[in-house]
């Protein structure tokens, strides 16, 4: 069966975790995910089950948000709570609300990034955190990121948690686009307020369309009569893009991996589309451009997916 499933990943779990587990629970061996978080992270975890795998390519570039807790007073070997730390504590200063929007403020729009050491990125056709297991340092190039919102979320009107150690914690969200690493972030934002800082949770609320609150846990996946009707439909996956129903010459010319005439309302850049058959169902994702619709995943007349 095919299908969208959303999970709620739990800390403690790889990416790669929760798929093998999926992969059991449905009975399914083509079974990819969307995005990968790192095994301390917790949220939204986007499933592709069957040959809706072969949609991975529009979605992996998806929006994502997060709500994280940054620990101020020491930075760590990996920018997380999992890592040794890289200095002594210190006390966290006393910084006023302005101060803390301020850092905040610098932060937001668009930055470059330098991918951490203890991160799945590749290098050389290398994971950097195999580098880092080995105790190597590689050189990385920066990266350009959007960081959307970069907000902090008081409790009780207070911005920060003094702890008994010294150090102080502070509550934030953040809509950034894919690749984004809130792990430097939380680096970076210490830095602007003259102190070490790391992550001290982190949770994914929302990848692309698919937000917290339609995610399933693991458990309830084991606890179901049949996990199967946890999968959403494909074309869940698609819903940004605008639809486009052909005529019946025309889906035959797309099923055959053919271009077709069609213009869309803007023909300045190249415009994703879901492509409907004659019979109503999903026959294709394509492109417009140039006055021709061109395909770009086809699923044949036994693949059609609903």
């Amino acid at each position: 069966m095919d299908g969208i499933l959303v999970i709620d990943k739990p800390a403690g779990w790889t990416s790669h975790d929760v798929v093998a587990r999926a992969r059991r629970l449905l009975g399914e061996r083509r079974i990819g995910h969307t995005g990968t978080l790192d095994p301390f992270a917790t949220g939204v975890l986007v499933l592709l089950v069957g040959r809706a795998t072969r949609l991975a390519q529009f979605l992996a570039g998806a929006e994502k948000e997060y709500e994280a807790v940054i620990r101020f007073g020491y930075a760590t070997e990996t920018g997380d709570l999992t890592g040794a730390a890289r200095e002594p504590k210190v006390i966290c200063p006393e910084w006023t609300a302005p101060e803390i929007e301020a850092a905040l403020q610098s932060l937001r729009g668009e930055i470059e990034q330098v991918p951490p050491m203890h991160s799945a990125k590749k290098v050389r056709g290398r994971r950097l955190y195999e580098f880092a297991r080995r105790g190597e340092q590689v050189e990385r190039l920066a990266v350009r990121v959007v960081v959307h919102e970069f907000e902090a979320l008081p409790d009780d009107g207070m911005w920060l948690a003094r702890n008994d150690d010294g150090t102080c914690d502070l509550r934030v969200r953040v809509r950034c686009s894919a690749g984004t690493y809130v792990r430097v972030l939380a680096e970076d934002l210490g830095a602007k307020l003259g102190t070490g800082a790391h992550l001290r949770r982190l949770q994914r609320t929302r990848a692309g369309d698919f937000g917290i609150e339609i995610a399933r846990t693991l458990e309830e996946l084991e606890a179901a009569a049949d996990p199967h009707e946890a999968l959403l439909p494909v074309e869940a996956a698609l819903r940004g893009l605008p639809p486009v129903h052909l005529t019946e010459s025309q889906a035959r010319r797309i099923a055959h991996g053919a271009a077709v005439r069609w213009s869309m309302s803007s023909e300045a850049r190249v415009q994703l589309v879901r492509v409907y058959g004659g019979d109503g169902r999903l026959l294709a994702v394509g492109e417009c451009f140039g006055g021709q619709l061109r395909p770009r995943v086809v699923f044949g007349a036994e693949e059609k997916l609903t």
